[in-house]
């Protein structure tokens, strides 16, 4: 049997997408814990995906099934198990190792320029020195104890890391135009973009990930497949 990769969805739009291309020769079990979905052992999987959503890391009592994530996650790094969190999986990665997480100065969304501090990084060094990546994140996180920190934005000083085989990425590489047109589909999602970029940000958005597309796709990929390749 392949390995098996968990891949903790928390709001039916925002999936691991891309990243999941290049998993095609591992085994993906899907758990959504928010749903009430019970997460596996650390030990019956060889590495997990955990994807974002709108809710904070601290929401515990709306949502308690983040309480059993943020626990699961801290097994399975003492495991040393491959794990890449993006936008609130990465938060939860980052509390789960200690950080704090808290709000930021406002909500980051949109295309932006992402710096990367490490081009030797197995997951993120293809996108050094610097890309245009989508961000769309109200929290921040502080760097954990131990940890590495790999990339920055104008406006976040920590928009990834890395703690052994966990990497938290709080942008989104996965990104390309189909999925910034699933999420937009989400009214909840565009109003959060009006009220960040105006009333034209739905087009904006479009145009920009139309743009950004290629370049992001090229060298992200790379990255996401050195990802896989750690679950053996």
């Amino acid at each position: 049997m392949p390995p098996t990769l968990l891949a903790i969805q928390h709001v039916s739009w925002e999936g691991p997408h891309r990243i999941l291309d290049a998993c095609a020769g591992l085994e993906v079990k899907t758990v959504r814990p928010l749903e009430g979905e019970r997460l596996p052992r650390p030990t019956e999987v060889a590495g997990a995906v955990i994807m974002g959503g709108p809710m904070n890391v601290g929401e515990v009592e709306r949502h308690s099934g983040l309480a059993a994530e943020r626990e699961w996650l801290t097994k399975a790094h003492q495991l040393q198990m491959p794990i890449l969190g993006i936008c609130l999986g990465a938060q939860l990665l980052a509390r789960a190792l200690g950080a704090a997480v808290r709000p930021g100065e406002g909500p980051e969304i949109g295309f932006a320029p992402v710096r990367v501090h490490d081009p030797g990084d197995p997951v993120l060094g293809v996108l050094a020195p610097e890309t245009s990546a989508l961000h769309w994140h109200g929290d921040v996180f502080d760097l954990p104890d131990g940890a590495q920190p790999l990339a920055s934005s104008e406006r976040t000083a920590h928009q990834a890391f890395r703690h052994g085989n966990a990497w938290g990425v709080l942008f989104h590489p996965e990104v390309d135009r189909e999925l910034v047109d699933r999420w937009l589909a989400e009214p909840t999602m565009a109003e959060e973009a009006k009220a960040a970029l105006g009333e034209d940000a739905p087009t904006t958005l479009r145009r920009q990930a139309t743009e950004a597309e290629p370049q992001l796709i090229a060298r992200s990929t790379p990255g996401f497949e050195a990802f896989a390749g750690l679950l053996g």
